[in-house]
């Protein structure tokens, strides 16, 4: 079966489940849409839908790699793991572990990924490393030196909506989807699901939430607090609490109708950090301020590595230039994406975040 037909049947079996149902919540939606899309396809690059950090430049899995040997040397150069979210074509991986060996720390790698697609990539960028469906299997033996690069956007949100009877979680609808007006609140009383933070929130606000990533990360921080080690999050998003319908849709490098043809584009929502640092510190770790990518990675010296880079091969001193503004350039990908580690309290306090 083509993918143009994988994309159709999923549409139809979508529409079934709300006939039968009544409606669908964003969340389950969110989930089966990009369950099939992350399966069936590499959707990186310029012939893909979106180009990712790593993709633009080996410079961010460098700095990303010098980061955490860093860390890891000031807290003693324990035996280690690496650990990637969701690695993509396993770019930052190999940037990252190349980065890392250069400082002396050789980590065996351990990547999260569900897609076949991807992982046949990854297999070939990082030789000998291994996959795991989810966080439960990862080792237990040694500090985790965890990244999630664009991985916490990806997962499937629920949005909840203010109305005159109180917050209801939004439900999808096949009826309102033909007449273009997508969603309508649910029947059952959601005030339990929203914090005392939108109290005064006016009617019509969406509050946005994400129980896997909640879920994700109290088990790695949990990891983190027992075997020592950290995880740095990047991503675009904010500092909550806020309002706002962030779900968007992204195909060919274009924004695109997110209710239509689920399965065939990339569905995201921005990142709640200070949610997700709330449930790290929870668990016990240390969770950084929050910082901006590109602060942070001119903070890490990325300005120097451009300019070495450039005397070394001095016919990419345009592309190098043009990769640097890209990341920390405010107006590209410097300001809206965010970066956040969560760290053993034994360990030391990571650079980056001044």
């Amino acid at each position: 079966m083509s993918p143009d037909l994988t994309v159709t049947a999923l549409g139809e079996t979508i529409a079934g489940r709300i006939d039968a149902d009544g409606a669908m919540t964003l969340h389950d939606y969110m989930g089966l849409a990009n369950a099939h899309y992350y399966a069936t396809r590499d959707p990186l690059g310029v012939g893909g839908d979106f180009i990712t950090a790593p993709e633009i430049s080996q410079m961010f899995g460098e700095m990303i790699g010098l980061w955490l040997a860093d860390l890891w040397a000031r807290a003693g150069r324990p035996a280690a793991h690496y650990v990637e979210l969701g690695p993509g074509r396993g770019t930052l991986a190999a940037d990252a572990l190349r980065a890392l060996a250069s400082a002396g720390c050789r980590l065996p790698a351990h990547l999260v990924e569900t897609s076949p697609v991807l992982r046949g990539a990854q297999a070939t960028a990082v030789p000998g490393a291994t996959f795991h469906d989810d966080v439960a299997t990862l080792p237990t033996d040694a500090p985790l030196l965890i990244v999630a690069n664009e991985f916490f956007d990806a997962l499937p949100i629920r949005q909840h909506v203010r109305t005159d009877g109180g917050w209801r979680e939004r439900v999808l609808a096949n009826d309102r989807l033909e007449r273009g007006h997508r969603f309508l609140p649910g029947l059952g009383e959601a005030d339990w699901a929203v914090t005392a933070a939108f109290a005064d929130a006016p009617l019509g606000s969406v509050v946005e939430t994400c129980p896997a990533g909640a879920a994700i990360m109290a088990d790695l921080a949990a990891r983190i607090g027992a075997q020592g080690g950290a995880i740095i999050a990047i991503d675009y998003g904010h500092a909550g609490p806020a309002t706002g319908d962030t779900m968007q849709a992204v195909q060919a490098h274009r924004f695109a109708d997110p209710y239509v043809e689920p399965g065939a584009r990339d569905l995201t929502a921005h990142v709640d950090f200070t949610a997700l640092g709330d449930v790290a510190a929870a668990a016990g770790c240390t969770v950084s301020p929050l910082a901006e990518q590109g602060a942070f990675l001119i903070r890490l010296g990325i300005g120097a590595r451009a300019a070495m880079l450039a005397r070394k091969s001095p016919d990419r001193q345009e592309e190098l230039a043009v990769a640097l503004r890209r990341l920390t350039v405010p107006a590209e990908m410097g300001r809206l994406f965010k970066v956040m580690a969560a760290t053993d309290p034994r360990w030391p306090v990571p650079e980056g975040f001044a």
